[in-house]
């Protein structure tokens, strides 16, 4: 596994330790269970997780801010049962995603042993882009996030004139 050292970086930038961290962390997370991170649209996301032998109630989803923990945990089996193999992990996991400003999860399921979360960006209005008049005396008030519209032109025919 490679590592990389930030050093450098952190002397000449000023602003983005958060980044640095976060990439630090990237390469020392966890690998099991393994998942897929889909990007379906711009702005959706998917994360699937291979949670083989996890019921529902045994796994929790927790957003916090811009951080999406996900933890398993197996319910102790009534009964002693007696494996010949145990191939099928089933030790308690914790998986921490760091998504960006915005995001939100909009909804999870487990079926088939895969835990898919749904994930969309959904910036609130007040922090979209707004189109402000030049030369106008009206204020700019809300959102104007619809196509130009350029009031008609009047142009005068000097050539009749003479």
């Amino acid at each position: 596994m490679r590592t990389f050292d930030f050093a450098p970086l952190y002397r000449s930038t000023v602003g983005f330790d958060r980044l640095f961290s976060l990439l630090d962390q990237a390469e020392t997370s966890a690998a099991w269970p393994p998942y897929d991170i889909e990007k379906m649209s711009d702005d959706a996301y998917r994360i699937t997780m291979a949670v083989a032998g996890f019921a529902q109630d045994e796994i929790e989803l927790t957003q916090h801010d811009t951080t999406l923990l996900v933890t398993g945990q197996k319910k102790a089996q009534e009964g002693e049962r007696q494996y010949l193999h145990r191939g099928i992990a089933g030790r308690t996991f914790r998986q921490t995603f760091n998504l960006a400003q915005h995001v939100r999860v909009t909804g999870a399921s487990l079926e088939n042993g895969l835990l898919t979360v749904e994930l969309k960006r959904e910036v609130p209005e007040a922090l979209k882009p707004r189109r402000i008049a030049i030369g106008g005396t009206q204020a700019a008030v809300g959102q104007d996030n619809g196509p130009a519209r350029n009031a008609p032109v009047q142009v005068e025919d000097r050539s009749k004139a003479a």
